[in-house]
């Protein structure tokens, strides 16, 4: 209680600038509040998927669409799950000091990552339907690829920061390089686990 009471002293004698919070980082919450705008991107196309769908369902035609590879998809989900571990994983490392794991933990994230992007390319050309074949399809392409260019957003992101991590611009109280494209990693992750439930298996 006494050690609060200090902190709240020490606060108000030297509280942080008005446009700065003082329990979160700038670069976090600039972070947090770009993802919320994304969310709301991937809103209006997940409306759109469920505008064709239930105008499909009652036509009765929804369920004689294209085939999609489920199973490739779910290895495909796996992979970028475990990605986001061995992200968590280089961030633990580098806040305890351990170089090593954070650049073994960004370098594993990165080729994860790169694996399920060339992944989903490859299925795109195997998939024997295209964005103008019908509105299915062009909302399938949309949803996908659009969570495909924030893959590779991430994967810009994360090859920078492996490179700092090499050169040793990292440590146990500066590590905002590695925390922000992890939350962004994180959030691509999640993502995916909506688009792969809502269009491969419901």
């Amino acid at each position: 209680m006494e050690a609060r009471t200090v902190a709240e002293h020490e606060h108000a004698l030297h509280p942080p600038a008005a446009h700065i919070s003082s329990r979160v980082d700038m670069r976090v919450l600039g972070m947090f509040l770009f993802i919320a705008s994304e969310v709301m991107l991937f809103g209006s196309f997940f409306t759109a998927y469920f505008f064709v769908r239930v105008v499909r369902e009652y036509q009765g035609s929804w369920h004689d669409l294209h085939e999609l590879p489920v199973f490739v998809a779910g290895v495909n989900t796996v992979i970028l799950l475990t990605s986001s571990v061995t992200m968590h994983w280089a961030l633990q490392s580098i806040k305890r000091g351990n170089r090593a794991g954070l650049q073994a933990g960004l370098v594993l994230t990165f080729f994860m990552g790169l694996t399920f992007l060339l992944t989903q390319i490859t299925e795109y050309a195997r998939l024997g339907f295209a964005p103008r074949d019908d509105s299915f399809a062009t909302v399938f392409y949309s949803l996908t690829g659009l969570h495909g260019a924030h893959v590779f957003i991430g994967l810009t992101l994360l090859l920078a920061a492996t490179i700092r991590a090499f050169r040793g611009h990292y440590s146990p109280e500066h590590h905002h390089g590695v925390e922000i494209p992890g939350i962004y990693w994180h959030f691509v992750d999640i993502m995916w686990i909506i688009v792969y439930t809502t269009v491969y298996v419901l």
